[in-house]
């Protein structure tokens, strides 16, 4: 079988470099022609809580031939309608789409190619991009995980492939319910990653910092409130009910998951948003594929996320420049 990586930055290069490590074979795409180079030159240099460097084979999208059975999708959302019609082109006749993005892109990826050759992957863990070839691991090696499914009604044929695939990096949940474990990553990339690219920080520091927890808690509640109205059950992550840890209806339970949110992101405490490495490098966000789809979500449900829609409003500041990601953010909320 042909596999691909398309759009390898900082979490393709790093899942590629565990897939060929292990003995998988797959072609590591990139339109960045400098970071190819480099992968074709040194290797992937995987820097952080691992360290290796790993030989990959690595392309630009200019140099793509061929067709492929199974590609993972790794690109920011925003291009998804041109990326998409794009890999059509490249995809075997029985081939699969597996997107490993944010959100819930699997909707608009299955209008294109049909939502039967759509698999959907959240991602437990983060990377940041250092620079031609390089990636930093941000989460610990024991928190590698990926679940896998579909909003199909049958999953595809090589589901099994891409899980023992996957399962080159990490262990890998099969979910019956995938919109669930879609929300579980939504709530956990509208708190953590929306606060890291507001006040310009780590998740880490988002909740450390008592003010900002606070706004991070309160973003973690819209979610699961928004998502009960819809009948949506958020699925566990990691195997941790994020729901019955940090859900609450009174000032004690509001307490307990005040005091547990640190805790419970002390794997990914030096993870910083990819929106917010978009913003350093003034580049426009994945925050309408974000919190943006909580906000909408909210209002076809109607209930109210006025924390995920400030959110949203700073970060369309940030990136107009009218305002900069840093901590004097949080006034905003107030």
């Amino acid at each position: 079988m042909r596999t691909a990586i398309y759009g390898a930055g900082s979490l393709g290069t790093i899942l590629g470099a565990f897939i060929t490590k292990n003995g998988g074979r797959i072609d590591l795409i990139n339109h960045n022609k400098a970071h190819v180079e480099a992968l074709k030159e040194k290797g992937a240099t995987v820097t952080g809580t691992m360290n290796f460097v790993q030989k990959v084979n690595a392309l630009t999208d200019e140099e793509m031939s061929g067709v492929y059975d199974i590609i993972f999708l790794m690109t920011k959302q925003q291009r998804n309608a041109e990326v998409v019609t794009f890999l059509k082109d490249y995809l075997a006749e029985d081939g699969v789409i597996v997107t490993l993005q944010n959100g819930i892109p699997e909707l608009q990826i299955g209008e294109i190619v049909g939502e039967d050759r759509v698999l959907g992957c959240t991602v437990a863990w983060g990377a940041t991009m250092k620079g031609p070839g390089v990636c930093e691991l941000t989460s610990s090696p024991d928190s590698l995980t990926f679940s896998l499914g579909t909003l199909a009604v049958r999953p595809h044929k090589h589901i099994l492939e891409v899980k023992a695939l996957l399962e080159k990096m990490g262990p890998v949940e099969l979910d019956a319910n995938f919109v669930g474990t879609r929300w579980s990553k939504l709530l956990i990339n509208s708190a953590f990653s929306g606060m890291s690219a507001v006040l310009g920080c780590t998740f880490g520091e988002a909740a450390k910092d008592k003010g900002s927890r606070a706004i991070v808690q309160a973003l973690i509640k819209e979610c699961i409130d928004v998502c009960a109205k819809g009948g949506i059950k958020i699925e566990p992550v990691q195997g941790k009910d994020i729901v019955k840890l940090l859900d609450y209806h009174g000032p004690v339970k509001k307490a307990v998951s005040f005091f547990i949110i640190p805790i419970a992101i002390r794997k990914h405490a030096l993870l910083k948003a990819s929106m917010l490495q978009d913003i350093e490098k003034g580049k426009k966000t994945e925050v309408d594929a974000i919190n943006g789809v909580v906000c909408a979500y909210g209002r076809k449900v109607g209930f109210p996320t006025p924390m995920n829609d400030k959110v949203v409003e700073i970060i369309h500041k940030i990136e107009e420049g009218e305002l900069k990601a840093c901590f004097d953010n949080l006034k905003y909320f107030v």
